[in-house]
């Protein structure tokens, strides 16, 4: 069994996960396919933080299972954080899994696999040892600080992966990049930190050289993540092998964010890894980073991003609510006035700089007097966009357990409309203030059948809705090659644009390159502009 179908659920970390995952099994021979009809062995990587993510995972699972009822001889794999959260229990209600595999032992994969090809002859799945078919933290997924570089095998699979950028998961030319992994915040509403374990933080000089292959593949923009990106913190000297090599460490606990000499010569902060990348590796077009938490977020950040130009200006900052008392339920660890003077500060030393949240609402107790306090969050931080949620209450939290689930279905769906509402009111001024300038835009797909008109549009232009712009394009026979084509790209800040060009031929030209373009509309969640030189010849080295 060799052909593999991987599908991905939830976030970008599980993105990452599933490239490193692809890389990996095809150095031992496997091929891969986009169709379930054609593989033997099919994975799931899953995610736990959202109900709907969940939902799909369990439909493709219970899917897969009529099949093999039917006779069809398949390798049913679920990966990621619900393996994980839900342990061996999973495979006693899910009969028609064949292997589990957590987050943090991807590298154990093929093993589980081999072994799941060699009981096949078996005549129940479940005659084979269950831990032949299991690979789960646990609860080891908590280690002390005393983490050395024997105890962690992922960075060898970060090291080692392989990147074809024209099958990138993140986008055309473009890939991610783990600084850290875990999470040591416990927000009562989050799994994270018991299906991904403590934040555990790479090597500087392991991050430096993977973004250096990375670029020598072809690669001109890489995303650093974590879940709390700003958290990076690398004391030299803790980890070391007896060769003298650095290896992955535990984060420190949040108390050296209070006292921090960043100037130690023996720590490298988040804003000295960001420093080194961009100077070290000038082939990079633009680094970008996600996701950040809003306290504990250095000046030197600021001053690192407002000196040099390749890193984007954009900040992904979560806040969840705009009560206090919400926030503190959900222990977020800040008030709104510190959010506030944080993405003051950054707007201050980065005046262009774009910011997106995150919102939870109908958490548990929220009051319509809590709720008015996130509207009134809203306006005051120029968002360029907010995913915004209604609570549910996910398995494994602190929350399921402390609070009850008091808001009304009907309401949860009233506020979240009223956030989306409003949010879409602020998104259309953000993105109107950028009507008139030029942008570089990295493209990274062909859109829509029909370009929009070359008229100019308002930035009221309904044609201009993201839904509208960014639907499939057609295919090859149906798009004659010499009709205009509208295609999409993204600006440093993170705003989706698109823009006409005359031919499909040099819209696929263009795709992984950056293209200068002057906006010449906008509406709540996109730009529309044309390029400066549609005749400009594309660079060479910008080119597939």
């Amino acid at each position: 069994m060799k052909t593999v179908y991987l599908e991905t659920f939830g976030c970008q970390m599980n993105e990452l996960d599933s490239e490193l995952v692809r890389g990996h099994l095809e150095s031992l021979g496997y091929s891969f396919t986009t169709e379930t009809d054609d593989a033997d062995v099919l994975l799931f990587n899953t995610c736990s933080v959202r109900e709907h993510a969940e939902s799909k995972a369990y439909s493709r699972v219970g899917i897969v299972g009529k099949r093999k009822k039917a006779g069809e001889k398949l390798i049913l794999g679920v990966l990621g954080c619900m393996a994980e959260r839900d342990g061996v229990d999973m495979l006693r209600r899910y009969p028609q899994i064949d292997l589990l595999c957590g987050p943090g032992e991807l590298d154990k994969l093929p093993m589980l696999i081999d072994n799941v090809v060699r009981t096949a002859a078996l005549e129940h799945p479940m005659a084979a040892d269950i831990e032949d078919r299991v690979a789960l933290a646990g609860n080891t997924s908590r280690r002390s600080a005393a983490l050395s570089a024997s105890a962690d095998d992922l960075e060898t699979l970060d090291l080692a992966r392989a990147f074809d950028p024209d099958r990138a998961t993140s986008g055309v030319r473009s890939a991610y990049v783990r600084i850290t992994r875990g999470c040591n915040k416990f927000c009562t509403y989050c799994v994270v930190p018991y299906t991904r374990g403590a934040e555990v933080h790479r090597p500087p000089d392991s991050i430096v050289e993977e973004c250096r292959r990375l670029a020598a593949s072809g690669v001109i923009e890489v995303t650093l993540l974590g879940q709390t990106v700003n958290h990076y913190r690398y004391t030299h000297g803790m980890a070391v092998t007896l060769d003298g090599r650095e290896q992955p460490q535990i984060g420190p606990g949040l108390s050296a964010f209070r006292n921090e000499t960043v100037d130690d010569p023996n720590l490298t902060t988040f804003a000295k890894l960001l420093a080194r990348i961009h100077d070290e590796v000038p082939e990079l077009s633009r680094i970008r980073f996600l996701t950040s938490y809003p306290k504990d977020f250095g000046h030197d950040v600021l001053e690192v991003m407002a000196s040099r130009p390749r890193i984007c200006r954009y900040l992904h900052v979560p806040v969840q609510s705009g009560s206090n008392r919400i926030l503190k339920l959900m222990n977020r660890g800040y008030t709104v006035e510190e959010y506030l003077e944080f993405t003051d500060r950054v707007l201050e030393v980065l005046p262009d700089a774009t910011i997106a949240g995150d919102i939870i609402v109908g958490f548990p107790t929220e009051t319509d007097e809590d709720f008015e306090l996130t509207k009134d969050l809203l306006r005051r931080v120029p968002y360029k966009n907010n995913f915004i949620f209604k609570y549910s209450p996910r398995p494994g939290t602190t929350a399921i357990n402390r609070f009850e689930d008091d808001v009304p279905l009907d309401v949860k769906k009233l506020r979240n409309n009223q956030l989306l509402a409003l949010q879409a009111e602020i998104g259309a001024a953000v993105h109107a203030e950028w009507v008139g300038r030029e942008v570089d835009v990295l493209v990274e797909r062909i859109t829509n059948r029909s370009p929009i008109s070359d008229a100019a549009p308002s930035a009221a232009d309904p044609r201009i809705s993201l839904g509208a712009a960014l639907a499939p394009a057609k295919g090859p026979r149906d798009h004659p090659s010499s009709l205009a084509v509208q295609i999409s790209g993204r600006t440093p800040g993170d705003l989706i644009t698109v823009l006409n060009v005359p031919t499909r031929d040099r819209a696929e030209q263009l795709l992984g390159t950056i293209v200068r373009v002057r906006i010449e509309g906008s509406g709540p969640l996109i730009l529309h502009g044309r390029m400066v030189d549609l005749d400009a010849t594309v660079p060479d080295k910008l080119r597939h």
